[in-house]
């Protein structure tokens, strides 16, 4: 078995289920950097957030390609790898950015952030590392269209917050469902007090329960 990160090994030890869950998928790349995940380490804010904002409620495959469509406007432009810089995004008409499949909720939020980095609203990566979970929170979902889970996927997939529990999320909810062998998804409420025992390992948790969701569609 591949070397597994603490976080990893502290779910091994919650009980059996997980044990197995573990096991069968190996180490969580969220408890640890590597040269696959460094990418998405150094977006900046308003960028990861743009992402996982293309992302909110829509199937993965569709939002990348959603998400991909909008990359594609500034491929002549983009600043770094993919990625327009803010001024770009606000000198596109809102018509242009829904032609990528953004809802007008979606564009008015993408816009947001793009006006929130240049202005300073929206923090830098290096300033974002300064701030806690808590403040961050706090100050983005004050954003148009920012939710708590679009500001728990930065937290997790771009900060790499170690304790971060994205309750709300029908894959999470869905990978207890079937971890337990529950005939329903818990609530929110009731996965958040499950969750207590996964402290302070709760964003590897989190991944875990969406990979056993994917363990069962790879079963059929």
């Amino acid at each position: 078995m591949p070397t597994l990160t603490p976080a990893c090994k502290f779910l091994r030890e919650v009980d059996s289920d997980w044990c197995a869950l573990v096991d069968d998928m190996g180490p969580c790349p969220l408890s640890a950097k590597s040269s696959a995940t460094k990418a998405s380490d150094e977006r900046e804010p308003w960028q990861a957030l743009a992402r996982a904002v293309a992302g909110q409620q829509v199937h993965g495959k569709a939002a990348e390609a959603i998400f991909g469509r909008f990359l594609r406007l500034y491929d002549d432009q983009a600043d770094g790898p993919a990625y327009p810089s803010p001024e770009l995004v606000l000198a596109t008409e809102p018509d242009v950015l829904r032609g990528c499949g953004l809802s007008a909720a979606k564009t008015k939020a993408i816009i947001a952030l793009a006006y929130g980095a240049v202005s300073g609203e929206v923090p830098t990566l290096a300033q974002a590392r300064t701030l806690s979970d808590e403040a961050l929170t706090e100050l983005l979902t004050a954003l148009p269209g920012i939710g708590l889970w679009t500001v728990q996927m930065f937290l997790m997939h771009t900060l790499r917050r170690p304790d971060v529990m994205p309750v709300a999320d029908f894959g999470v909810r869905e990978g207890w469902r079937l971890l337990k062998g529950l005939e329903r998804q818990p609530t929110p409420k009731a996965l958040l007090l499950e969750a207590e025992a996964w402290r302070p390992h709760r964003s590897a948790a989190a991944w875990y329960l969406w990979r056993a969701v994917d363990r069962v569609k790879r079963a059929r």
